[in-house]
């Protein structure tokens, strides 16, 4: 009988023969499976995806290789998608028997992929298709699993070693032309070099990448160079979505890709050198940030993505650390904490980015502060939204304003409004205006019904109102658009003064850091403020100031206006233009505007600021007396869905 020695080396040696067996039979018979395989991957497209596949020419090179010739993925009725001239490549052969394939090298040389858009559709839309295969109930998703699982099979697919030649990615969107060519790409013992050409219908450039890029241990140091004079411009932006952006130098760096405990961290920095941006919805000008640095840690686990708060954004001189985490535990909640380490009040208004913040410049500031963020969204419980912010002060002070000279407020100035771009005519905020009102000699019931209206708690607040915030928030997010901005008094008064109504974020960053300034430094008392306010705002079509606006509307002084005068003034200074409106053709207020306005006065009755008395005579009907009834005669369509709205709007 054998031994059991014996028995293990026969069964050894079966093994070893069989194997060597199926290797034989994989080097006669593989051409014959490889064009099997082609045959059913052509198949398969012309099935699912209504394309057609081809290869001209496939052979095996040596143990691992294979050489391709002509590959060519066309939808049917549609541009190509990619023609490849010749490619070779080789896998891991070992990896394979896993189920992993696993590139070892990599060469092309010349071919395309493009990616084309026009009236009959896109070229690629039926690879975009979801698969109907799979339940409408799926299970739960585990963010650091999947994306594991994902850069792991990328990152396989990148080969250890790379020659590519003259190989372009196209884009066409409607006529939107790009054309970025791979003149050389080398990828040798973990040194990458690659020449790029840019080409649309604006410009042409050429630009270099170099660096360390290790694709097994997940690693990279790259950096992207302009190889001709100027910065690198960034294709595409400008044509489709009107921006403008470019820089000179960037560069990514990927220390560590790891998963561990449940949780896929990914840690790196990214930095970049004079960033230009420019965009209408920006500023009006181009934004620079002369040197940004992103040192960055990614958590992703089961059920949250996250920007750990250990990151460290640094602009110039300001660095701060940001927590961005999306949630889905049990309700889907967005978080965003940002945190400011005391830092000199100098070194972040010089570090402010050129042309975001215009009228900082020339700005000088002594002390110290720290500032903390913290916002909570539940997309389940919305109105348990968190929106906090703390700013520490320490000997804080401006010692030198900008080009908004602030105490401008207190004296004589001449006011002009700009509306699209255009400058309106000169208002002189002094008494040697005719029409300039003081704060004394305006009706008590005009000023009860705009506070009540714009902005209730202006003589208590510092220039913001966090629930207002809060709200508008909310509401924003509700209607997917920036519909309501929740401003005060003091915003509405420096964007008039200072600033232009261009809807940029520019703008609202720059309203946001001057009212501060204004408020927290007592540039200006409360009262001069609401004097300010009301003689320089719009009250109608090229009216500006209360002095115009009661003649215009009454033939009276701003002292003589009664109630329901001032209920009505109160209501059109969101759309002072659009007056006209709320009355019918008949020269009567609409049942929406007499709405608006009982709304506001039982709103004052409540808070105690009318009593009964001042209600007498409030069904009296509005009588326009002045030049503006005149465009009372506009025939003006009633419209339900407008009138409806429009408590809502103004008193939210």
């Amino acid at each position: 009988m054998k031994t059991r020695k014996q028995k293990i080396i026969l069964a050894t040696k079966i093994i070893a023969a069989t194997f060597l067996l199926l290797i034989i039979a994989f080097f006669i018979f593989r051409n014959e499976l490889l064009k099997q395989t082609i045959a059913k991957v052509s198949f398969k497209m012309a099935r699912e995806y209504n394309s057609t596949f081809t290869i001209k020419e496939a052979s095996f090179v040596g143990l691992s290789g294979l050489r391709f010739s002509n590959i060519v993925l066309a939808p049917k009725k549609a541009d190509t998608l990619f023609n490849i001239h010749k490619m070779k490549t080789s896998v891991n052969l070992w990896r394979l028997l896993l189920g992993d394939v696993q590139l070892g090298t990599l060469e092309i040389e010349q071919g395309y992929v493009q990616l084309v858009k026009n009236k009959n559709g896109r070229n690629f839309d039926a690879f975009l298709k979801k698969d109907q295969t799979i339940s409408a109930v799926n299970e739960k998703r585990d963010y650091a699993k999947v994306a594991f699982r994902l850069i792991s099979k990328v990152l396989n697919l990148v080969p250890t070693d790379m020659k590519v030649e003259n190989l372009s990615f196209r884009l066409d969107d409607n006529g939107k032309k790009i054309n970025i060519n791979l003149q050389k790409l080398r990828l040798v013992n973990k040194q990458l070099e690659t020449f790029i050409k840019v080409e649309t219908k604006a410009f042409t450039q050429r630009i270099r990448i170099q660096g360390f890029a290790d694709p097994r241990n997940k690693k990279a140091d790259i950096r992207f160079f302009n190889m001709d004079t100027g910065a690198i411009r960034l294709p595409y932006l400008d044509e489709r979505f009107n921006l403008k952006s470019s820089f000179d130098s960037i560069r990514i760096n990927i220390q560590n890709i790891n998963k561990s405990g449940g949780k896929l961290h990914l840690d790196g920095f990214a930095s970049i050198a004079n960033l230009m941006i420019n965009h209408k919805r920006i500023a009006n000008k181009d934004v620079v940030v002369k040197n940004a640095k992103f040192d960055f840690r990614f958590l992703l686990g089961s059920d949250f993505i996250s920007i750990d708060s250990s990151s460290v954004v640094q602009f110039n001189k300001v660095k701060f650390h940001p927590y961005l985490a999306y949630e889905t535990e049990k309700d889907t909640i967005y978080k965003l904490k940002v945190d400011i380490p005391k830092m000199k009040a100098q070194d972040f208004i010089v570090s402010l980015p050129d042309g975001l913040f215009t009228h900082f410049q020339g700005m000088k500031a002594e002390g110290n502060f720290e500032f903390k963020l913290d916002f909570m969204f539940n997309k389940n419980k919305p109105d348990q939204l968190v929106f906090d912010s703390n700013l520490k002060k320490e000997n804080l002070r401006i010692t030198h304003y900008g080009e908004a000279n602030l105490n401008k407020l207190n004296g004589e100035f001449v006011y002009r409004a700009i509306i699209d771009n255009v400058l309106q005519r000169p208002v002189l905020v002094g008494a040697a205006n005719p029409n300039y009102t003081p704060l004394d000699q305006i009706s008590p019931y005009l000023q009860k019904c705009v506070l009540t209206s714009e902005d209730p708690s202006f003589f208590t607040h510092r220039g913001f109102i966090i629930e207002a915030f809060k709200q508008s928030i909310l509401k924003n997010i509700r209607t997917k658009k920036f519909t309501r901005g929740g401003s005060t008094i003091s915003m509405q008064l420096v964007k008039n003064v200072f600033l232009t109504r261009d809807k940029t974020v520019s703008r609202k960053l720059e309203e946001i850091l001057l009212v501060y300034i204004l408020e927290n430094n007592r540039i200006s008392s409360k009262e001069r403020m609401l004097e300010v306010y009301f003689n320089i705002i719009e009250w109608g079509p090229n009216v500006y100031g209360i002095g115009e606006a009661a003649q215009f509307y009454f033939q009276k002084s701003p002292a003589d206006l009664n109630l329901k005068e001032c209920l009505f003034l109160a209501t059109i200074i969101p759309k002072p233009k659009k007056f006209m409106w709320q009355f019918d053709n008949a020269g009567k207020l609409k049942s929406y505007a007499n709405q608006q306005q009982k709304f506001l006065s039982n709103l004052m009755l409540r808070r105690g600021l009318l009593i009964d008395e001042d209600t007498i005579g409030a069904y009296i009907p509005l009588q326009i007396t002045g030049n503006a009834h005149s465009l009372l005669n506009l025939k003006v369509q009633d419209s339900v869905a407008v009138d409806s709205l429009a408590v809502d709007e103004l008193f939210e």
